[in-house]
């Protein structure tokens, strides 16, 4: 598996993985959603998570996607099409087309790694979400990536593997830990801070979602990994018990002046 996965599959894959189902619930669970309330879910990918937040809030509840990338909101839309409370437009989560205090909560789920501007991007779902509502953010921190391998020589490529997933994977591969830090300065109160260990003990299902294949092989291509390094640490990955994981981080804050 080297290609990149295209990423509409990709996301709905991680979404219906355990390791995505469990976060996942947390993150619904801290919005407190509840028949009635409006709900703001930036960064919507595929709509992968619209259906659960519509059947939330209800027919008299209103749910609202936003994705700059046009071929996913239309994805969004076609999930959806059942759903006539959710409604998904195109934007930019640095201005999101939104007014002030427009709807009662708002996520945004493994998307601030991504955005060049997080700060910006939190301070815009601040912005949007009225006084006492809740804000949800979710992602992981990429430098706790942890990768097991059958011996010394193994484990010291599966530190290079990280420290190459952080330096030129990832945008913001470190936004996890500072996901409460960059609420506070939004603005928000955070009401807690979890943290949710993503395991894989299944290989092929591993390298899907944390590229071990076809990272690697760019990072032999840039020169930080020697190939025949890489490919000593691939067939061990493949021999025995298979072990990797990653923390993710969710944090739930309110805006201030209900």
């Amino acid at each position: 598996m080297t290609g990149r996965p295209d990423p509409a599959t990709y996301m709905t894959q991680v979404a219906a993985s355990a390791q995505g189902r469990a976060y996942k619930d947390q993150l619904l669970l801290g919005l407190d959603l509840r028949p009635g309330l409006s709900v703001l879910d930036a960064g919507c990918g595929p709509g992968t998570d619209l259906p659960a937040a519509a059947e939330l809030v209800g027919p008299t509840g209103r749910v609202v996607g936003v994705d700059h990338d046009a071929t996913m909101v239309e994805a969004a839309r076609r999930r959806c099409a059942g759903d006539p409370q959710v409604e998904v437009v195109t934007g930019d989560l640095h201005a999101l087309p939104l007014p002030d205090g427009d709807v009662d909560r708002a996520r945004a789920d493994r998307v601030l790694q991504h955005v060049p501007d997080p700060a910006l991007a939190v301070r815009e779902l601040a912005r949007v979400v009225r006084p006492g509502g809740l804000v949800a953010l979710a992602d992981p921190d990429w430098e706790t990536l942890v990768v097991d391998a059958p011996d010394d020589a193994g484990l010291a490529t599966s530190r290079a593997f990280t420290r190459w997933t952080c330096d030129h994977v990832v945008r913001n591969a470190s936004i996890g830990r500072r996901l409460s830090r960059l609420a506070d300065r939004a603005g928000l109160e955070v009401r807690s801070v979890t943290s949710h260990p993503s395991v894989w003990l299944d290989r092929q299902a591993a390298d899907q979602v944390l590229g071990l294949t076809r990272n690697s092989a760019a990072a032999v291509e840039a020169g930080h990994l020697d190939a025949a390094a890489r490919d000593a640490w691939l067939d061990g990955l493949a021999t025995g018990p298979f072990v990797a994981a990653v923390m993710l981080l969710v944090v739930v804050a309110a805006v201030p002046g209900a």
